[in-house]
């Protein structure tokens, strides 16, 4: 039998042997189609290749690729669990012809894969074709000897597939085996399809035509071929089993499962081990990626998947974070193939774990309100959307949480009341945001950009240029000119000034032409436009007018400084932290920089002080910091780091600094569009300043650099020699001298403690030496004394040694501190204890302070009074209650 691993590796090595080149999974996250949360198909990473916008060094390749299909219209997440098929992540093998062969080869390699490698039954195959695809039929009966009746003709879209509204498209032909009669279902096109019989488990797509927007299509000049086989299910059938979750790695997961929570899977919990195995892999594959949990976009997604795991693993009874002890049973099956999931176990584990933890605490309450508002409802009844709404939105409970933790009880969900729900709050929120004045004028950029185009940034080379004025605008509207002392903002069709982005800072500075003035106060950029917000300080800058342009040297310098000491800080992050470090936005300023990195918990100082340390070594070096532009695919290859969630053309720019033997290219080499220092020792040094959480998963740490770092050196210095001044110590001595003084000072604060004491009780007088005298008080003998000074805690002590003086009675001191506010303490002798209780003393005591309770022990309490001004009030209050008692 054939394990889901070696299924794998047998596609992707029988195309290979074909000629293809062996392409590595895309990330999840697709960075060539926005329209796309996840990838969720082989052809997403060659969208670009098959339009001809990229260009490969390869006509044909082979992929094994990670899909998720969870969130926006490709959504498997309810069915997942309570199916045999449905999957959150999955593996699509697929081959793929740019404009090398097409029909005939691609029909070939298909039929003698399954049939002779895979020695799949050839009479228990059929295949589904485009109703009006008669070249496929033929081919079909010449490959595989066919008869009509298993070469179904489909009349829908289901075998036609498109890109878009436009673009590539064509008929597809899909690859179905007949699992047998003792499975429900019937064939393609019957009126009994959706059963699991016939499992399509190959879709081969032949792109053939070009939709135009009229409707028509053209012929490509060169079609291709884009294939997809879903390797769970060809791993189901190579098994023999019904089920995706019977195969091997499902097994796998599934017993890890069952250990982890102490049982084996039943008919009637089953589905909850399938959900946990499933939506590990999603979770885990997306947290290697950085998407980590949050309220919004793909964050959002995780964290459903991820709570809808965790509400499984407690109907199988954990009350206690459980999923992330799973994560070395997943990255024993996978990161053979996906090294990725081994080289991030570490943030995946922890990010789990973290999030179950904050999930648990929630849960409960939720349950709660949910048990209560749907008790009465029963099987076929439903619950509404506005409290299937208050649990999402207060509680954090998904829509398809709620819905899953009804489903055992036959209970639905007002799906379109809690939408309504939703898009009333929205409504609301909207109503209630003013807006600023950019957001109300972004409409005019978009015509500005249609018009005079992008502007042509110069500030890489040089910080001063000269640049014609091709629109200004003032309070949000197009004007022709700008007069002295009126603000708004100017563009240009060429500019030095760098335009805030990737964390930098917009620049600032002047323009200069005969008499005219005009003050720069930062850069936007908008739809690839500068937009210089400008105050004219003499003359009048009209359109057409060609202007001298000078950026602010020493902030672009302190600016470039601190850039380039970020990308240096990233780098001694991953090397101190772990591989899972990555950017999750900075900013860098002129006096500061600032650096949010995925990870988990708060850094040790340790960590900190090699973090710097690292990062000035590299800083010494006084190494070249080098720029070059690269095809993006070279640039990856070449170790360099990328800015998640970034989109990049054709070609980036990549910028290296340091020396190091592990990469050619340098010790930092990161994609990025910011400006930066000619060599490490420009940025002269780099100190870090704090760091701290901003978010589940994200720290930030802040340093500064070059001459603000020296000023904090130094001031350090400074107080330091100040203080070994004051201490008459060196300051090499320093911390010796303030321990020394420290423990001077405890042992002088027993001293005064002790001496108030003594003080309070009586000093050295008889009554000290010869033990306490104290008033009868219904045969009790009765001690009671207001003493000032002594802190709340010392009462104890004070009412304990004054017993043991006393012998048999009740002692209560009532203590009056400098802010008027008074503490009380009542003890009584263990011989007294059955008929006098201290706490019925005190809290007679207190209440006299204005107080209220206190408590303690039947021979010692305490309480307290704002009171302090009757303190012999309290006394006396303590002496009427002893009497009654």
């Amino acid at each position: 039998m054939k394990s889901v691993n070696e299924i794998r590796s047998s596609f992707v090595d029988y195309f290979r042997g074909k000629g293809h080149e062996g392409v590595a999974s895309g990330p999840l996250v697709p960075r060539n189609d926005p329209t796309l949360m996840f990838t969720n198909a082989g052809m997403v990473q060659f969208k670009n290749v098959f339009t001809g916008v990229e260009k490969r060094p390869y006509s044909t390749a082979t992929t094994s690729q990670k899909c998720v299909r969870a969130g926006g219209k490709h959504n498997d997440l309810d069915n997942v669990g309570f199916t045999a098929r449905h999957l959150t992540f999955f593996e699509m093998l697929g081959n793929f012809s740019f404009g090398d062969y097409f029909k005939d080869e691609a029909i070939a390699y298909a039929w003698e894969l399954v049939t002779k490698d895979f020695e799949l039954p050839k009479d228990k195959l059929l295949v589904t074709i485009y109703s009006e695809d008669d070249e496929a039929h033929a081919i079909w009966k010449k490959v595989a000897g066919f008869s009509d009746d298993r070469i179904i003709r489909i009349p829908t879209s289901d075998n036609f597939w498109s890109m878009g509204d436009t673009g590539p498209c064509g008929p597809c032909s899909e690859i179905f085996i007949d699992r047998g009669e003792h499975i429900w279902g019937g064939p393609p096109g019957s009126p009994e399809e959706d059963g699991d019989r016939f499992l399509e488990f190959w879709n081969l797509v032949f792109m053939q035509y070009e939709q135009q927007a009229d409707g028509s299509r053209l012929e490509l000049p060169r079609p291709s071929i884009d294939t997809g086989m879903g390797l769970e299910r060809m791993a189901a059938v190579l098994q023999g089993v019904e089920s995706i979750f019977e195969t091997d790695m499902f097994r796998h997961l599934i017993d890890a499962t069952a250990s982890v929570v102490g049982k084996a899977p039943t008919d009637e919990t089953v589905a909850s081990y399938r959900v946990i195995a499933d939506h590990l892999r999603s979770m885990s594959f997306l947290i290697a990626e950085g998407v980590l949990p949050s309220n919004e976009g793909r964050g959002y997604v995780l964290r459903r998947i991820m709570r809808r795991a965790m509400r499984h693993a407690t109907l199988l009874g954990t009350n206690e974070a459980a999923i992330y002890k799973l994560v070395p049973a997943l990255v024993r099956e996978m990161a053979q193939a996906y090294p990725e999931l081994s080289q991030g176990e570490k943030l995946i584990t922890e990010t789990i774990h973290l999030e179950e933890e904050r999930f648990l605490k929630t849960l409960s309450r939720g349950l709660q309100i949910l048990d209560e508002q749907a008790g009465s409802l029963g099987e076929g009844d439903t619950l509404d959307g506005e409290t299937a709404f208050k649990l999402y939105d207060t509680f954090g409970f998904p829509l398809d949480l709620t819905q899953d933790a009804l489903r055992n009880r036959g209970i639905g969900v007002d799906v379109s009341g809690f939408q309504n729900a939703m898009a009333r709050q929205k409504a609301e929120a909207r109503a209630n945001w003013s807006g600023s004045g950019e957001a109300a004028t972004d409409a005019i950029w978009f015509g500005i950009a249609d018009r005079v185009g992008a502007t042509e940034f110069l500030g890489y080379e040089t910080e001063d240029a000269e640049g014609e004025v091709t629109a200004l605008v003032r309070d949000g509207a197009e004007v022709d000119s700008l007069g002295e002392g009126e603000e708004g903002y100017l563009v240009l069709n060429q500019t030095p000034f760098y335009a805030e982005s990737g964390g930098q800072i917009g620049d600032t500075g002047e323009m200069l032409v005969d008499g005219l003035r005009v003050e720069v106060l930062d850069t936007h950029k908008h739809h690839g436009v500068f937009a210089h917000k400008v105050k004219v300080l003499s003359g009048t800058v009209r359109k057409g007018k060609a202007l001298g342009l000078h950026v602010d040297h020493v902030r672009r310098a302190a600016i470039r400084a601190n850039h380039s000491a970020t990308h240096i800080l990233h780098e001694a992050l991953r090397l101190v932290l772990g591989d899972h470090v990555a950017q999750r936005g900075s900013l860098v300023a002129p006096d500061r920089l600032r650096f949010d990195f995925v990870h988990t918990k708060a850094m040790s100082a340790e960590e900190m002080a090699e973090v710097e340390e690292i990062a000035n070594a590299v800083v010494l070096q006084n190494a070249p910091v080098e720029t070059r532009l690269m095809g993006v695919e070279e640039a990856k290859n070449a170790g360099a780091r990328a800015l998640f969630g970034e989109k990049y053309g054709d070609e980036v720019r990549v910028v290296s600094m340091g020396e190091t033997s592990g990469n050619a290219l340098g010790w930092s080499v990161e994609l990025c569009g910011g400006t930066h220092v000619r060599r490490t020792g420009d940025i002269g040094l780099i100190s870090l300043t704090t760091e701290a959480g901003v978010a589940a998963g994200v720290r930030r740490v802040e340093a500064v650099t070059g001459h603000v770092a020296r000023q904090r050196g130094n001031a350090a210095v400074a107080t330091i020699s100040a203080v070994a001044g004051q201490l008459r110590s060196s300051s090499e001595d320093v911390l010796d001298r303030v321990a020394s003084l420290q423990d001077q000072l405890k042992r002088a604060e027993r001293a005064l403690s002790e001496a108030r004491q003594k003080l309070a009780m009586g000093g050295g007088s008889s009554d000290a030496e010869g033990g306490q005298q104290g008033e009868t008080v219904n045969g009790v003998s009765f001690v009671g004394r207001v003493v000032e000074g002594l802190a709340p805690k010392d009462l104890r002590g004070l009412v304990d040694q004054a017993k043991k003086q006393l012998g048999s009675g009740v002692v209560a001191i009532v203590g009056v501190s400098e802010d008027g506010k008074a503490a009380v303490a009542v003890g009584v002798s263990s011989d007294l204890t059955e008929r006098v209780s201290a706490v019925d003393l005190v809290r007679a005591g207190s209440s006299a302070l204005g107080g209220q309770g206190g408590g303690g022990r039947p021979d010692m309490a305490q309480a307290g009074g704002p009171e302090g001004t009757k303190a012999s009030e309290a006394i006396s209050a303590i002496r009427d209650t002893l009497s009654g008692a």
